[in-house]
């Protein structure tokens, strides 16, 4: 890490909405009152402009992807995107091990994972999305259901904790439903996907997993699954959580964010406080449970039911400070919690695919997280 001499980010107010107006060329009633650079803009009437203005070199990253049934295959997967309750609007993008039962097994783990992008930005259909996660699924042989959720400032949290709380009940329904036998599954109604989970899903092995932002709902819904009696899930098991880079801070810099040379391209302090100002309930401030979960604000760790929890760390996180310090209120707690710290990299590395793919270091902590994953879930 570079010395903080060297390098210091100057702590900056996050400024008020109302004090910031930047006039749209040729519109004198509608103007800016909020962005942050490359990802979103704000308006005065309450409409939101998220066109990608970053570098265009890298704009397919942040660009819906949907695979040809070929693409996918090569991949190790096949890719459906299911809106699965029609009067909330749910809707999930799932991958399934493309496998037969000989090669996959007769039953899979799942993972249901929660996309970060500061609860602001991000679909689970972007690209940066799939080139991760249908190679987790490949790899570990697991479905991965991943939910699309509520964006803030239109719906502040907790809007995306309820959408993730409702994807682990709709697993909950599938898992207490008796899954059509193969040779009827394709007269059941159900999606081919949906039967295939209902079928082939492993629900007394299912996984939280999410990234950056998505890791504090992988922790919010894990508590919230933890306030329900066993019986209540039965026989869908939570059998473990995979915060990576979650998003936990304090309202306080803490001395890695003080530290500029870690900012990146995923995650900036300039992102870092526009998207928690915009996105968590008016007038809360970055102490509030869903961001700091281990500060006097959240519920006390040691009274939450958790299942077993992997922590990812990347040495050269903005945050990381505040992301171990959860993990030592975890362990403090008596919680059952592992950390991964990955050497060299920063916030969220491993969705640049352009990194991945040409970065040798890169390439291989991208490999090894995959691995800590795989792991993780064998274990459990």
């Amino acid at each position: 890490m570079s010395a903080l001499d060297d390098s210091v980010c100057v702590q900056v107010p996050a400024t008020p909405l109302d004090e910031k107006k930047t006039l749209i060329e040729g519109n004198t009633e509608k103007f800016v009152v909020d962005e942050v650079s490359g990802w979103l803009r704000v308006f005065s009437d309450g409409t939101v402009d998220r066109t990608w203005t970053g570098p265009p070199e890298v704009q397919f990253l942040a660009t819906p992807y949907f695979p040809s049934s070929a693409n996918a295959a090569a991949d190790g997967v096949t890719v459906h995107d299911l809106t699965v309750d029609t009067f909330s609007g749910l809707a999930l993008r799932v991958y399934l091990p493309a496998g037969s039962e000989a090669e996959v097994g007769e039953h899979f783990p799942v993972l249901l994972h929660f996309h970060g992008g500061g609860f602001c930005i991000s679909r689970p259909s972007w690209h940066m999305y799939y080139q991760f996660y249908a190679r987790l699924a490949a790899a570990t042989g697991a479905a991965v259901v991943s939910v699309y959720t509520r964006p803030a400032p239109e719906h502040r949290l907790p809007a995306a904790v309820d959408d993730c709380f409702a994807g682990l009940l709709w697993l909950r329904s599938l898992a207490q439903s008796p899954p059509p036998p193969a040779a009827a599954a394709s007269s059941s109604g159900d999606h081919p996907a949906v039967a295939a989970l209902r079928r082939r899903g492993d629900f007394s092995r299912v996984f939280l997993i999410g990234e950056s932002s998505g890791g504090n709902l992988v922790h919010e819904v894990a508590a919230l699954a933890g306030r329900q009696e066993d019986d209540f899930w039965a026989p869908l098991r939570l059998a473990g959580a995979v915060p990576i880079h979650p998003g936990f801070v304090r309202s306080t810099r803490s001395r890695s964010e003080m530290d500029c040379s870690l900012e990146t391209p995923f995650l900036t302090l300039d992102m870092l406080d526009k998207f928690l100002y915009l996105a968590l309930p008016e007038g809360a401030t970055k102490d509030h449970p869903i961001t700091c979960p281990m500060g006097p604000q959240a519920p006390e760790m040691a009274g939450l039911r958790m299942p077993p929890v992997m922590v990812v760390v990347a040495e050269r996180d903005l945050i990381r400070d505040t992301e171990m310090e959860y993990c030592e209120a975890m362990k403090a707690a008596g919680k059952e919690v592992e950390v991964v710290e990955e050497s060299g990299v920063g916030h969220s590395f491993y969705l640049n695919k352009l990194a991945v793919d040409f970065d040798p270091h890169v390439g291989s902590q991208t490999a090894a997280l995959i691995e800590s994953i795989k792991d993780f879930v064998n274990r459990h």
